[in-house]
C-alpha cells in the first residue's frame, strides 16, 4: 500500500493581518483517512456535554451536518448481550477526522469520568490519536511509563444506506488523571466505512479536516514532553509555545497568555484547557456567511476565522481555515 501525502501551497498574507508576508508550506502530512503501521493521526476531539439535544442543534446552526446520536457499548468477554460504557455520542464526520459530542446515558465509572470532566466546565475533554495497531501502542505507553487501562473493545449502532452496521474500535487508554489534560487515548478503527460514511461528510459551513488541537497549560515545556513521549514524536518550538507534528494534525501547546492574545473572546476556566481546534474549509468567505446567515458570531483575523462555541458546546473556540499552514503556530 503506497503513502499518499498531500502539501499545502504556500500562503501569502499582507503584512497588515500580522502574520508573515510569506508563510512556508506545511510539513507533507498523510492524505488519508486511517493510518499506516508506524503513523499516528489527530483522529478526534470531544466535547462532553449534558444536553445532546441542544449540543447537536447547536452544530447545526454553526453550519455543520451531525450523524445521528448513538449509544456506545463494550462486546461482553462471556459472549452475552454488550454492556454499556455509560455514554453516547454524536459526530461530525470529515473527510479526514472528526469531532464528537459525548453525554452520559447511565451510571457507570466512565460516565462518572464524564461528570467529574463537566464540573469543571462542558467543553473538549478529549484528544485520540488514530494508529494502526492499537494493542502496540497499549504495550509502548505502558513501557514508556504510562500507567494504562486494559485494551478496550468498544463499538456503537450505526444505520448505513445499505442497512444497520456496527462501528468498531480498539482503544488505548491511560489511567484517569495521567494526562490532567483530559481523556488522552489512541484508537484503531476497525470499521471505516461504517463511521466515515459519504452522506455525512458534507456541511453547509464547507468543513472537509480536523486539523489541530490547541491546549493551554500552566507549563509549557512539561506537558509538550509527555505529548511528545505519548505519541512518540519529537517537541518543536514555536513563537506561540511548543508543537507535537503528527503524521497527520499537530498538538499546540501554550500558556495562557499566549491563548488569551490569540483567542480573548474565550474564558480560561483553569488550567489546563483543550480550550479550541483548527478546521480546514473549503472557503472562508463561504463560511462566514454562513454562520453570518445564521447568526452565529465570528470574527476574521487575517487566514483565519474564529468562532467561539455556543453555549451548548461548552467553552472553547474553533478555528477555520482554508489550508494548515495559515494557522499562526505553522508559520
Amino acid at each position: 500500500m503506497s503513502r499518499s501525502r498531500c502539501t499545502p501551497a504556500p500562503i501569502t498574507r499582507r503584512p497588515a493581518d500580522g502574520f508573515a508576508v510569506a508563510q512556508a508550506p506545511a510539513a507533507s502530512e498523510a492524505d488519508r483517512q486511517l493510518p499506516l503501521e508506524g503513523e499516528i493521526f489527530l483522529d478526534h476531539l470531544a466535547h462532553f456535554v449534558r444536553d445532546a439535544q441542544s449540543a447537536g442543534r447547536a452544530l447545526t446552526h454553526a453550519g455543520f451536518a451531525p450523524a445521528p446520536l448513538s449509544i456506545q457499548s463494550n462486546p461482553d468477554p462471556d459472549g452475552g448481550p454488550p454492556r454499556l460504557t455509560g455514554t453516547g455520542n454524536m459526530t461530525v464526520m470529515f473527510r479526514r477526522g472528526y469531532v464528537e459530542i459525548l453525554f452520559k446515558t447511565s451510571d457507570t465509572p466512565l460516565a462518572r469520568e464524564l461528570d467529574t470532566a463537566l464540573g469543571r466546565h462542558p467543553g473538549l475533554h478529549l484528544v485520540a490519536f488514530a494508529v494502526a495497531d492499537a494493542a502496540k501502542a497499549h504495550a509502548t505507553l505502558s513501557a514508556s511509563g504510562f500507567r494504562v487501562r486494559p485494551l478496550v473493545q468498544m463499538q456503537r449502532p450505526v444505520d448505513t444506506e445499505s442497512g444497520p452496521a456496527t462501528a468498531a474500535f480498539t482503544i488505548a487508554r491511560v489511567e484517569h488523571g495521567v494526562m490532567p489534560e483530559g481523556r488522552v487515548q489512541m484508537l484503531t478503527h476497525r470499521t471505516e466505512r461504517a463511521v466515515w460514511q459519504p452522506r455525512w461528510l458534507t456541511h453547509p459551513n464547507g468543513a472537509v479536516a480536523l486539523t489541530d488541537v490547541v491546549i493551554a497549560v500552566e507549563h509549557v515545556e512539561e506537558a509538550a514532553q509527555r505529548f511528545a513521549r505519548f505519541t512518540g514524536r519529537p517537541v518543536a518550538a514555536n513563537a506561540a509555545g511548543r508543537a507535537v507534528a503528527l503524521d497527520r494534525g499537530r498538538v499546540q501547546i501554550m500558556d495562557a497568555a499566549a491563548f488569551t492574545g490569540l483567542l480573548p473572546e474565550v474564558a480560561i476556566p483553569s488550567l489546563p484547557f483543550i480550550g479550541a481546534y483548527a478546521i480546514m474549509v473549503v472557503s472562508l468567505d463561504t463560511a462566514e456567511q454562513v454562520l453570518r446567515a445564521r447568526g452565529t458570531t465570528s470574527r476574521r483575523h487575517g487566514p483565519l476565522l474564529i468562532v467561539p462555541f455556543p453555549r451548548e458546546l461548552g467553552l472553547g473556540a474553533w478555528i477555520f481555515v482554508e489550508t494548515a499552514s495559515a494557522l499562526p503556530w505553522r508559520t
